[in-house]
């Protein structure tokens, strides 16, 4: 199973990072306002990053280790990526 990591960035430029399975499905839940409570407010968001990984372990592992990322870094992960 395929799981994504993928980093929003919402409407008043803050940046949101969470894992889906499905990131198509996560986009349209967090535009509708029901993705997560954090970007409910800061709508609309729009995908500029995602990474694939092979298991939700790493996924969440990931995801931890890029929040934990100055925005400066995180920037830097955005502009060296070829998606979306």
């Amino acid at each position: 199973m395929k799981y994504y990591v993928y980093i929003l960035q919402c409407a008043d430029s803050t940046l949101y990072t969470g894992v889906t399975k499905d990131l198509q499905k996560r986009l349209a839940q967090h535009n509708s306002g029901r993705g997560s409570r954090y970007t409910r407010g800061r709508l609309p968001v729009r995908l500029i990053y995602f990474e694939e990984t092979g298991d939700i372990k790493s996924a969440m592992r990931r995801e931890l280790h890029i929040r934990e990322l100055p925005r400066a870094e995180k920037e830097k992960l955005i502009g060296r990526a070829v998606n979306p």
